[in-house]
């Protein structure tokens, strides 16, 4: 197992590489294994998912920062992947990101963004919205100063796109690079020209969320990116393969017809690790 600083080296050496990499969309322990088993080595939780799977909730800020850094903790456990978080707001003020930065550094993660969409939803608003630049930039320096471990990544996380256009977007990644961040994670791109200019604007890397399909991996490239989320479908397949499952079985199906559907046991031990266990219990229980 690597350690979390050389968990971070990695990140940090994806950021200032050459090559576009997407993340395995984890959520839990078991999800983390497979995604590392079958070859990742960078993960992210989004917040989204984190309240889909923790609450059966929606991505609504209904979940709490000790639920979030708990869930981290039970992914890093299992796994030796470089994890990306989406910490969303902080879960308040700039103190509050301060004891975000403490939390999600000490469960493991290698990098987290902090983002400047006006969180959680205000009574009586109708819009997206985003935090003033100033606010913004307080919450990062903090961010900043909390980490313990330098090689931690910090990324400015903007939303201003749908709100404030290119020109905004871009001034606000020029003012976030100067805050100290790693990186900027851009999303609601609509071309690869808006990627291109919030670069050129932050002169530093990026992580890219939502944008068209279209665009192709040497685009990303050479408009700045280096990661480039895919979206959350092993979260989204988990519960369609469980709703067929469950209702296969409660509507009187035979449970020997979904073993063409089902991991097998062989694969249940590997991802659990059961042979390791059955040595443990040799070595130190008899």
């Amino acid at each position: 197992m690597l350690s979390p600083t050389e968990q971070r080296q990695r990140m940090r050496a994806i950021l200032n590489g050459n090559q576009v990499l997407s993340p395995a969309s984890v959520y839990d322990g078991l999800s983390a294994r497979i995604a590392q088993d079958v070859g990742y080595t960078l993960g992210i939780l989004a917040g989204s998912v984190s309240s889909n799977s923790t609450l059966a909730a929606p991505d609504l800020i209904v979940l709490t920062l000790t639920e979030f850094a708990d869930q981290i903790r039970r992914i890093m456990r299992a796994s030796d992947i470089s994890l990306l978080v989406d910490a969303d707001h902080g879960y308040g003020n700039a103190l509050n990101v301060m004891r975000t930065v403490i939390e999600c550094e000490h469960a493991g993660v290698s990098a987290m963004s902090i983002e400047d969409t006006a969180l959680p939803l205000a009574f009586g608003q109708t819009k997206d919205a985003v935090i003033s630049t100033e606010e913004m930039c307080g919450k990062l320096k903090a961010a900043v100063a909390a980490k313990k471990d330098p090689t931690t990544v910090i990324a400015g996380r903007t939303a201003a796109l749908k709100v404030e256009g290119v020109e905004g977007t871009c001034a606000r990644a020029k003012a976030y690079a100067a805050c100290g961040v790693d990186c900027i994670f851009v999303v609601g791109a609509e071309n690869i020209a808006q990627i291109k200019a919030v670069h050129e604007a932050a002169k530093l890397p990026l992580i890219v969320g939502s944008a068209p399909a279209s665009i192709t991996r040497e685009q990303f490239l050479e408009a700045g990116a280096r990661v480039v989320l895919q979206g959350h479908q092993p979260l989204a397949g988990a519960v369609k393969v469980l709703r067929e499952i469950y209702s296969h079985l409660y509507n009187g199906g035979n449970p020997a017809e979904l073993k063409s559907r089902i991991a097998s046991n062989e694969e249940m031990d590997k991802m659990t690790h059961n042979a390791q266990y059955k040595e443990w219990i040799k070595t130190f229980m008899k």
